[in-house]
């Protein structure tokens, strides 16, 4: 194969409603590696885009997350959004050592604890928009609620501290070019808050995740305060953000989807399955994340990348790849499971998977449950979209039963 070497611009700023991206699909058409270039950052990337080269790029130690840092890497926001310190950038085995030590903390039992605690703010949560009576905003009273609540509650966070947790969030994933400085703060403040929580919970220990992750331990190996502060921040930041608008998302496909609503209602065992169909369908963020960088010439479907070249891998487009999943543009149900990359791939899936699915689990199925006549208040088109950030979920659902 030929591969020219021109960059594509891909500012990566669609944003209607669920669809996927045409550009992103354009380029997935074109080539499985294409040349790129990003709103931010110095120069160009190579983009990968099926299945199985994303699987060798994530797995593969000849790419370096942690060889990013220091460079003005290419990206979609102004300011870069992981720190230095985060396991987001960090390669193995320095890595491997964080990821068991943290593994420790969504061990079975402390998943079936949270999943407990989940379950009674779900029906808590749903009550209340009950009690309230339709219309109601279905992002409001839940998606935006149980979330937050649930990580706030699993890190032992105080009530007075949330709002200024979600401000940091939302901060920290604006695109628009004004507001580098802003983030920058944001994240200087979130990791100064979660240091102080680390000591705090060193000399008091309670029955949240931080206390748990403070024991975790390794032989003589534990997680030391600064890892500690770095895994809660990023925890935070993915905890609420991915299940928020994932929540919304799903919500939104049952809702203008009869046949997959009535089919979660019929066949309540297949919600888990349905689950996956619809994490693996949903374009959940714009474009690409973070980058890595080639540390060796690599060779790849004839294209050659170099030593130092920054290369993006997109999770969307290796979940719409045909020669994984036939008919991939199809929400099916029935399809046999199959893992997908919306958690991410390798050394650097979401360690936090499991909270992450009990959530999605206890919110769709007790809304499916409580609410057996749910349906849009309004026309599907008047639904509002956010396009502030990289994120892609409705800013309302209202809904009536």
């Amino acid at each position: 194969m030929t591969q020219s070497t021109e960059p594509t611009m891909c500012p990566f700023d669609f944003s209607a409603g669920l669809e996927f991206d045409p550009a992103l699909a354009e380029l997935m058409a074109r080539d499985s590696i294409t040349r790129i270039r990003l709103p931010y950052g110095d120069g160009a990337a190579w983009l990968i885009t099926d299945f199985e080269g994303v699987r060798q790029v994530t797995t593969d130690q000849r790419f370096s997350r942690a060889a990013i840092m220091g460079h003005d890497y290419p990206r979609l926001t102004p300011e870069p959004i992981v720190s230095p310190e985060s396991i987001n950038v960090m390669d193995p085995p320095h890595s491997s050592r964080l990821r068991r030590l943290a593994s420790q903390g969504f061990a079975r039992g402390h998943v079936e604890r949270m999943r407990q605690q989940i379950v009674r703010l779900a029906d808590t949560l749903l009550e209340e928009m009950a009690e309230q009576g339709p219309p109601a905003d279905l992002v409001q009273h839940l998606s935006n609620q149980l979330p937050q609540q649930t990580i706030y509650d699993v890190l032992g966070i105080p009530r007075e501290d949330w709002a200024r947790m979600q401000e940091y969030a939302r901060q920290l994933l604006e695109t628009g070019p004004d507001s580098r400085e802003t983030a920058a703060n944001a994240k200087a403040g979130l990791r100064s808050y979660f240091l102080e929580q680390v000591e705090q919970r060193r000399r008091t220990p309670g029955n949240d995740l931080i206390s748990a992750l403070a024991a975790a331990k390794d032989g003589d190996d534990v997680l030391d305060d600064e890892e500690l502060a770095v895994m809660a921040l990023t925890l935070v930041l993915s905890g609420q953000d991915t299940a928020t608008c994932q929540i919304s998302d799903i919500s939104y496909l049952l809702l203008t989807r009869p046949e997959l609503m009535e089919h979660l209602r019929s066949r309540p065992e297949s919600l888990t399955d349905v689950i996956n169909e619809l994490l693996r369908y949903i374009p959940f963020r714009k474009g690409v994340g973070i980058p890595r960088v080639a540390l060796e010439d690599v060779e790849m479907d004839g294209v050659r990348i170099r030593k130092g070249d920054f290369v993006h891998v997109s999770y969307l487009t290796a979940n719409r790849d045909p020669k994984r999943y036939p008919d991939p543009d199809v929400i099916d149900p029935e399809r046999p499971p199959m893992p997908h990359m919306t958690f991410g791939w390798g050394g650097h899936r979401c360690i936090a998977v499991p909270l992450a699915m009990a959530e999605l689990e206890v919110a769709i199925g007790r809304l499916v449950e409580r609410f057996p006549t749910l349906r849009l208040a309004v026309p599907a088109e008047e639904i509002r979209w956010d396009t502030e950030t990289i994120r892609r979920f409705p800013l309302e659902l209202p809904v009536t039963w």
